[in-house]
């Protein structure tokens, strides 16, 4: 029985790191050789991480990812590897280095360029026009990049993160074995090639031309690439057993894998969160904790004259859960110097909006004077539908480096809580914070359902109006009020400006506000 053992190194790669971009690579390389691997491929752009982005504008970019490229050619003695990388040729390719037994064999250029979304490849990269086959060990072997038919690249990178789930099929569709999600990984199996060969011998579709490539020029070449099979028997495979993640679990371990990443990546090391005693900086500190361990994320309870003694103490229940450092810093004092400073100015006018916020940028200061003093990187605790809606505070509560659940709508995060609990198999975040009424507690008794409407219904009214952009008239046609409809989407709009100054944050909906909806802040178009 013939058979070809084939090699998916799932590894986590940094843009422009190429000295550990390589590093890793030559890892997988070495690990393929101990399986005996036949070929082993890496992910997309591999050499220089993925995405670039204007960095390929950049000569010098272009020749360090060609040098380093040139490093790992020269490493692959006794294997097969298909490599990603930035190819340079009249213009600048998306592109899959062949390489075997210390030499490069052939080039693939990516046909398929996405220019949706969060993707702009045709910005930057010429697109392929070839097909190549290349024939490995008697073997036609094909190659294909990302939007081509996906592959296995795992990590985070600035707003993005990538899950790898790395799959390998057989000849009919049948998955054969799959790699873990949001971890680095590598994946082994045989393909049986008389299998292969058998279902081709039954299905006369195979003898045909493509249709794709006689409408559109592009062309197959092959290349032959021969390798001196081995003698000795290959280890045997181990069973693997992948169960993959539901919806919810798989936005948590995103959450926790892109801040990790944002953060390690950045150069820091520890990170600071304001906690309020509510369910936003709750699962924050969990995923914070989850990605960096507890003895590298600080909590800062800020009380005001508002604060009620339970969101105090659920403050502190939660911190002992955790198990990380809480620091307590009144804002007394300040912010009844910014009153008593701004007393003349604000004569004759009445206590509102102004007033409230500045309790939130008090602490804003507060959180951003501890992270130039220390190093720490302040983690903003803002949720999709706050960040929707404008219910947030420019330069007080939106102050900060990463925002981590800016992508979640607040329905969201109560599921995110229950599974994080549901982990432990004990009410890690406590259960007082998940049942009181969200309040932003800056004035008395005050609870966002004062300013929005309750975020069941508010979510699915910016589900359609954000994500599904449909028409205010529409969503009415849904069921429901119109007058909150109009109130909602007013809302939307009229906070563009705050977004585009917040800090970026994990990406996990189908349509994150900056990378994938990206609004003029000057737009006299309003349906409401």
């Amino acid at each position: 029985m013939r058979r070809l053992r084939i090699a998916l190194a799932q590894i986590n790669t940094t843009v422009g790191d190429f000295d550990g971009n390589v590093k890793k690579i030559l890892g997988a390389v070495d690990t393929a050789r101990t399986f005996k691997a036949d070929i082993v491929t890496l992910p997309e752009l591999a050499i220089c991480g993925y995405p670039p982005e204007d960095l390929l504008f950049k000569p010098q970019f272009i020749q360090a990812n060609l040098q380093s490229l040139r490093k790992v050619i020269e490493a692959s003695n006794g294997i097969t590897a298909v490599v990603g990388f930035v190819d340079s040729d009249g213009d600048i390719y998306n592109a899959a280095a062949l390489i075997s037994d210390g030499k490069l064999i052939g080039t693939y250029h990516k046909m398929y360029l996405p220019n949706y979304g969060v993707f702009d490849e045709n910005r930057y990269f010429r697109a392929g026009t070839e097909c190549p086959v290349y024939v490995v060990n008697g073997v036609g072997i094909g190659i294909n990049i990302c939007e081509d038919i996906y592959n296995n690249l795992i990590g985070g990178q600035d707003e993005l993160v990538f899950d790898g789930h790395s799959c390998i099929f057989d000849e009919r569709g049948n998955l054969i074995t799959r790699g873990k999600q949001f971890e680095e990984d590598f994946i082994v199996a045989d393909l049986d090639i008389e299998s292969v060969f058998r279902a081709r011998l039954h299905d006369p579709r195979w003898r045909k031309e493509s249709p794709v490539l006689e409408k559109t020029g592009w062309h197959q070449t092959k290349t032959i690439v021969s390798l001196t099979p081995s003698t000795n028997p290959k280890p045997l495979l181990k069973p693997r057993d992948v169960v993959a993640l539901d919806p919810v679990a798989e936005v948590y371990q995103a959450l926790v894998l892109g801040t990790g990443d944002y953060i390690r990546k950045n150069g820091f090391e520890k990170v600071v969160i304001g906690l309020s005693g509510g369910v936003d900086s709750a699962i924050v500190a969990a995923i914070a904790v989850d990605a960096l361990g507890k003895d590298n994320v600080i909590g800062i309870s800020m009380p005001s004259r508002y604060s009620s003694t339970g969101s105090v103490t659920d403050t502190k229940a939660l911190v002992k859960n955790l198990g990380i450092k809480l620091k307590t810093i009144a804002i007394e004092k300040p912010f009844q110097a910014y009153l008593d400073t701004l007393t003349e100015s604000f004569t004759g006018t009445k206590s509102d909006s102004a007033e409230e916020n500045l309790q939130a940028r008090v602490r804003g200061n507060l959180l951003m004077a501890l992270s130039n003093k220390f190093g720490w990187l302040v983690l903003t605790t803002g949720n999709k539908s706050e960040m929707a809606t404008g219910y947030t505070t420019l330069y007080g509560d939106m102050a900060g480096g990463f925002a981590v659940i800016k992508d979640v709508p607040k329905t969201l995060v109560y599921k995110l809580v229950k599974y994080r609990n549901a982990q432990v198999g004990y009410d890690l975040i406590p259960a007082p914070i998940i049942d009181k009424p969200p309040s932003a507690e800056l004035r008395p008794d005050q609870k966002d359902s004062d300013s929005l409407p309750p975020y069941e219904v508010l979510d699915s009214i910016l589900t359609a109006y954000v994500e599904d952009d449909k028409s205010v008239d529409q969503i009415v046609s849904l069921g429901f009020d119109k007058a909150t409809v109009q109130k909602t989407a007013k809302l939307v709009d009229r906070s563009e400006y705050k977004r585009r100054q917040a800090p970026p944050g994990v990406k996990i909906t189908g349509r994150a506000f900056g990378r994938d909806r990206r609004l003029p802040l000057t737009n006299l178009f309003k349906e409401w």
